[in-house]
C-alpha cells in the first residue's frame, strides 16, 4: 500500500540514533483528509481566458477509490469550463485548521472531470446525497448532472517540510485513518481533561520535558505533541504501545502508555 514516493520529505526525523517513530503513510493521510473534507477548490481551465485557472468552491463526494464526484449546473461557469476541456484539480484543506494555515494538511488531486454515464449515475447519487442530504431538493433538476474525476496524480502537504507526491495506485488502495471521525474529540478531550498526562507521556516515551504539552493529531499509530520546553517550542511524535483500529482500543493504550510513564523513575 505504500510506496517510495509516500516517505519522500516526511518531515524532520528523530535524529541521531533514535528509531524513527511509525507513521502512516501519504497515501493514506491524502485519503484521511479528503474523506475528512466536505468542500475543496476546483481549479479548471477557463474558456474565456484560454490556458487561465478558474477557482470555484465545490462541494464533492466520494466514490470507493475516494475520487470526488460533483453535482454541478450547467449555468456554472466551471461546467463550462470542463464540457470544454475536462482536466482540472481540486484542493482539499485540513478542516478546522486553525493557527497558521500553512502549517496545515492538505491535498491536491489532478485529474479529467467529466460527466458520469448514465448506468453510473445512481449509485453516484446515492454517494452524494449521503454527504449532501440537502442535495436532494436539485438533485434532479434537468440542468444539474454528475461528474466525478478521474485521479491522475496525487499532492500532500502535511505542513512544514511535510511533502510529496502520490502514486495513484497507492491513493486507490489506501483507506482513511480508523480514528478520523474520533480524532477531533480523542485530542479535546486529553487536552481539556489530562494535560499532566501528555507532559508525563512526552518525557517518558519522547525524552523531552515540558511545561506544558498538547496533542494536535492522533492516528491509528500514534499522536503528534506540540510542547512548552525550556529552549522553546518543540514537537513531537510518539508511537502507540500497538497499532489501534478504533476509538475504544485507542483510549486503553493511553491509559497503558500513562501507567508506564507513572512507573518509570
Amino acid at each position: 500500500m505504500s510506496s517510495t514516493s509516500t516517505r519522500k520529505h516526511a518531515g524532520p526525523g528523530t535524529g541521531g540514533d533514535q528509531p524513527t517513530v511509525p507513521e502512516p503513510t501519504f497515501s493514506e493521510r491524502a485519503r484521511t483528509l479528503v474523506y475528512l473534507g466536505r468542500i475543496g477548490s476546483l481549479s479548471t481551465l477557463s474558456r474565456k481566458q484560454p490556458g487561465f485557472p478558474f477557482g470555484s468552491v465545490m462541494p464533492y463526494g466520494l466514490d470507493a477509490s475516494a475520487h470526488p464526484i460533483f453535482l454541478i449546473s450547467t449555468m456554472a461557469m466551471h461546467t463550462q469550463n470542463l464540457q470544454t476541456n475536462p482536466r482540472a484539480s481540486l484542493l482539499v484543506t485540513q478542516p478546522d485548521a486553525g493557527g497558521d494555515p500553512l502549517g496545515a494538511s492538505r491535498v491536491t488531486l489532478i485529474g479529467n472531470a467529466q460527466i458520469i454515464p448514465q448506468p453510473e449515475v445512481a449509485e453516484a447519487r446515492v454517494l452524494y446525497l449521503e454527504r449532501y442530504a440537502n442535495a436532494k431538493y436539485w438533485v434532479d433538476f434537468e440542468d444539474f448532472s454528475f461528474y466525478r474525476m478521474d485521479v491522475l496524480d496525487v499532492y500532500y502537504v502535511g505542513g512544514f517540510g511535510v511533502m510529496g507526491w502520490v502514486q495513484v495506485s497507492d491513493y486507490d488502495q489506501a483507506q482513511a485513518d480508523p480514528l478520523a471521525d474520533a480524532a477531533a474529540g480523542i485530542i479535546e478531550h486529553m487536552n481539556t481533561d489530562h494535560k499532566d498526562a501528555l507532559v508525563l507521556l512526552a518525557g517518558s516515551f519522547a525524552g523531552i520535558e515540558s511545561q506544558e504539552a498538547a496533542m494536535t493529531s492522533v492516528d491509528r499509530l500514534g499522536f503528534h505533541m506540540r510542547l512548552k520546553t525550556q529552549d522553546g517550542m518543540k514537537g513531537a511524535r510518539i508511537a502507540f504501545l500497538r497499532e489501534v483500529s478504533n476509538p475504544g482500543e485507542a483510549r486503553k493504550v493511553l491509559v497503558e502508555m500513562v501507567q508506564q510513564a507513572r512507573q518509570r523513575p
